[in-house]
């Protein structure tokens, strides 16, 4: 028989295991806050658990990228951080993101700099039903004041 994972939020990410079909919508420049064009790609994403299930790491390919996300829980701030490395940007770790869920809704944050602009940047994670999730990327270029959508996925399990 095996324990439960304690109720502290380690196992808020669990849904995310397995394999995924992503549809990306997103602005071709996210790291333009004036870009108003949006495109639309498909991808495919493999998450898996590590470290004893304090953490997992995921793989997301698409046809002009991949993209490496790795999450780590911290029992004793019962918080995630949350890593993200691809392609399009090599020999760099973004800035980890930290957060939790609440009521099924996950919220992370962080201070960064894209583009040469200071930026806040908030990922939300939903997970409607076992075989579907949405992670939605924001940012905001005037302190928190208002946050502009630039990266949305939605995740369709494979198995």
């Amino acid at each position: 028989m095996t324990a439960a994972a304690p109720a502290d939020g380690r196992a808020d990410f669990d849904f995310i295991y397995g394999r995924w079909r992503v549809h990306n919508r997103k602005q071709a420049d996210t790291s333009d806050p004036e870009c108003h064009e949006w495109v639309e790609f498909e991808a495919t994403l493999e998450a898996e658990p590590i470290l004893g299930g304090l953490g997992h790491f995921d793989r997301i390919r698409a046809e002009t990228f991949e993209g490496f996300t790795l999450r780590q829980f911290d029992p004793q701030a019962r918080v995630w951080r949350i890593w993200w490395a691809s392609s399009t940007n090599p020999g760099h770790l973004d800035t980890p993101l930290e957060g939790s869920f609440t009521d099924g809704r996950g919220r992370f944050n962080c201070d960064d700099v894209v583009g040469g602009h200071a930026v806040k940047i908030r990922f939300e994670w939903t997970n409607p039903s076992a075989d579907t999730a949405r992670w939605v990327q924001e940012f905001s270029y005037d302190d928190g004041a208002t946050w502009r959508t630039n990266w949305i996925m939605d995740l369709t399990r494979l198995e």
